[in-house]
């Protein structure tokens, strides 16, 4: 599976992460893929000492400070010492939504987590999660879900200017939580 096909596969996924206070999750409802040799990815030039989580085996977080302001959380997508991931930007509030909400400083529930800053602001992700295996047993992991997943759009990245033509955004069509522009959502 590369950074495209988990990208798909992760809309309707859950992330939990176990903080002291309680249980913070998030059902994913919308990725972008990064893949191999992708120009608009971290891991195109090669590894550094900032992107070195981002080179793990599949299943690991890359999380990362984003302007100096935001932390972002990626999903590795390829084998060890490959660059590869998908961008989590997306999840709908499943447990924890009082302290997510607290975390986040808002009231507007469609707020909380859309968006991938909101998203680990929401879920307390920050660079100690950075290099977690989400598919081992630990404080942050990815959950399946009993929960239909409903149908999945696609569309082109937001925010970035390289391969901004490339259609590896998906998000569940019909999600709040879903962000960017509501003309990309069709």
């Amino acid at each position: 599976m590369d950074a495209v096909e988990l990208a798909r596969y992760l809309i309707g996924k859950v992330l939990v992460h176990d903080v002291d206070s309680g249980r913070l999750s998030g059902r994913i409802v919308e990725t972008e893929a990064y893949p191999v040799g992708d120009a608009a990815g971290h891991a195109f030039r090669g590894m550094t000492r900032r992107n070195r989580s981002l080179f793990l085996k599949r299943g690991h977080a890359y999380v990362y400070l984003a302007y100096g302001t935001s932390f972002m959380m990626n999903v590795t997508s390829e084998a060890p010492g490959v660059g590869g991931g998908v961008l989590l930007r997306a999840v709908e509030p499943l447990d924890g939504i009082e302290l997510m909400a607290g975390s986040c400083g808002t009231t507007r529930m469609a707020d909380i987590g859309r968006g991938p800053g909101r998203l680990a602001k929401a879920l307390r992700i920050d660079l100690r999660q950075d290099g977690l295996d989400l598919c081992a047993a630990g404080p942050l992991w990815l959950a399946a879900t009993a929960q239909r997943t409903g149908a999945i759009g696609k569309s082109v990245r937001i925010g970035i200017t390289r391969g901004a033509d490339r259609v590896l955004r998906f998000y569940e069509r019909g999600s709040a939580r879903v962000s960017g522009p509501k003309k990309l959502c069709q």
